[in-house]
């Protein structure tokens, strides 16, 4: 296994942009009838799922799947610079998405921060960036898509088609189907970023600061393109403020020596810095966010003989399954020292502007985890006007049933990404995921929700009460009526 994972580091992409031409239309067709042909493979009585190579999701799969071959379904269709839209195969990764765009002067609305999530893994999903507090989050710039049911149809949906399967798609994680082609809005954006990182020692102001912002989109007299945050302690917090500009001048280089969230820091007042857009968009992937210290890639005399071309998530994820395989923490560092295993502690979390002083001040006192990831989420405005309401989601006054975000309403979700020891657990919480566990009940107490990729512990009536209520299954039973793929509470809560 080791020298399986060795050997394919030695092809490892380069963190560099690299020329990505179009598949065609023929391509697209042959890789669509390459899918089918695996769903009609597979018996009637057995449950599918894709066979990715890669994944961003930190949940378990139990349950007996056949994967579908997706290898013909990983590029960019075409591009109209004039109409600025994109056809995208489902499987695209938006490393590759977004090098097509580029040289065009165009990206996506909301690009997530890692280079292997997929186009229509960030749709059915859940994704969120910097530019999310003004465009929302990825399904929101779809014009159309045509998904994979488990009826085995591929079924065109957009915002007057088959609109029902449209609005219940995001954040349906699978459960409904899988998105085989899209087409999305692209934005056009200009060559650099100005970032202006302010700090806060006070995290009250920071969160009224962090929600004027959002509804604003300007600081200090300053349009915002781009707005999140990094927060160490209550006491020491950041907010980047990011505006794309034609303006020339010298760039900082975090791909290298320099680590972004570090530069982060400083005394009082603003920083200021610039990057390129594309080291702009991908400033988190190079040690994925800061969790590439856990493997010693921050420290000066690592990263200097650490290949540059490694200095990204996928390879962090090689390194993360490799251990989850063999528990190499646990058998070479911690049993040795009589020390038990810890718990992983992986999630993205939302609250209001006004529950995030108690949520950041609850957490950084019940966990030594630091620090934590600001991002402001506003559904991008007057979208919802543009979608028709079908017949099962317009019982939802929410545009989009299955995620709780409503128009006009900010949301500050908070990436975390780490473990606790044992002596975090709550001992009215026994059991796996016994802080995880905590934290969901913390989030329920001040009136949030968190995103579904990682563990999740709901009742399946609290779940209804979030996500949707019983839409999920009346939508399935119109895709799926064979249950050919896992519903929703299955995946995520039950790991299917």
């Amino acid at each position: 296994m080791i020298s399986r994972v060795i050997n394919r580091l030695r092809t490892q992409r380069s963190v560099d942009a690299i020329e990505i031409a179009p598949v065609g239309w023929a391509e697209h067709r042959e890789g669509v009838d390459k899918l089918l042909r695996s769903f009609y493979a597979v018996p009637k009585d057995k449950r599918v799922r894709l066979a990715k190579k890669t994944s961003n999701l930190f949940r378990g799969r139990s349950g007996e799947q056949v994967g579908l071959d997706v290898s013909g379904l990983g590029g960019v269709i075409e591009i109209d610079p004039i109409a600025k839209t994109a056809e995208v195969q489902g499987m695209c990764t938006y490393e590759d998405l977004v090098d097509a765009t580029l040289p065009h002067g165009l990206m996506p609305f909301v690009v997530p921060q890692l280079k292997t999530i997929t186009l229509g893994g960030a749709v059915t999903g859940m994704g969120v960036e910097s530019t999310s507090f003004r465009d929302g989050l990825p399904h929101e710039s779809v014009l159309e898509m045509d998904i994979l049911t488990g009826t085995g149809e591929i079924i065109t949906c957009s915002r007057e088609k088959n609109v029902d399967l449209f609005r219940l798609f995001p954040n349906s994680y699978g459960s409904l189907g899988y998105a085989v082609r899209l087409r999305i809005e692209l934005r056009a954006v200009k060559p650099y970023v100005e970032l202006r990182e302010v700090r806060f020692d006070d995290v009250e102001e920071l969160s009224t600061v962090l929600a004027r912002v959002s509804e604003t989109q300007t600081y200090d007299g300053v349009e915002v393109h781009g707005l999140d945050g990094v927060v160490f302690s209550p006491e020491e917090a950041y907010l980047v403020m990011a505006r794309f500009t034609d303006d020339e001048g010298p760039t900082s280089d975090y791909t290298r020596e320099k680590i972004f969230y570090r530069s982060l820091q400083h005394s009082r007042g603003i920083r200021h810095d610039r990057l390129t857009v594309r080291d702009y968009i991908w400033r988190w992937d190079t040690d994925w966010f800061w969790c590439s210290r856990a493997f010693g890639a921050q420290n000066p005399r690592v990263r200097r003989i650490w290949p540059r071309q490694l200095r990204r998530s996928s390879f962090y994820w090689k390194l993360v399954r490799l251990d989850r395989t063999y528990e190499l923490e646990y058998h070479f560092i911690k049993k040795p020292k009589g020390l038990p295993r810890g718990e992983r502690v992986v999630q993205d979390i939302e609250v209001t502007p006004d529950k995030l002083p108690e949520f950041l001040r609850w957490f950084f006192t019940a966990s030594d985890i630091q620090p934590v990831w600001l991002c402001p989420i506003r559904l991008r405005e007057g979208v919802e006007e543009l979608i028709g309401r079908g017949d099962i989601a317009a019982d939802s006054p929410a545009p989009w049933p299955l995620y709780p975000l409503r128009p006009s309403q900010t949301w500050i979700n908070v990436g975390f990404w780490s473990g606790v020891e044992g002596n975090h657990v709550d001992p009215s919480a026994p059991g796996n995921g016994a802080f995880n566990r905590v934290i969901e009940s913390k989030i329920n107490e001040l009136g949030g929700h968190k995103s579904l990729y990682s563990e999740a512990f709901y009742s399946p009536e609290k779940f209804a009460e979030l996500y949707g209520g019983d839409l999920p299954e009346r939508i399935k039973a119109v895709t799926d009526p064979s249950d050919r793929f896992p519903s929703l509470f299955e995946k995520t809560v039950n790991d299917a």
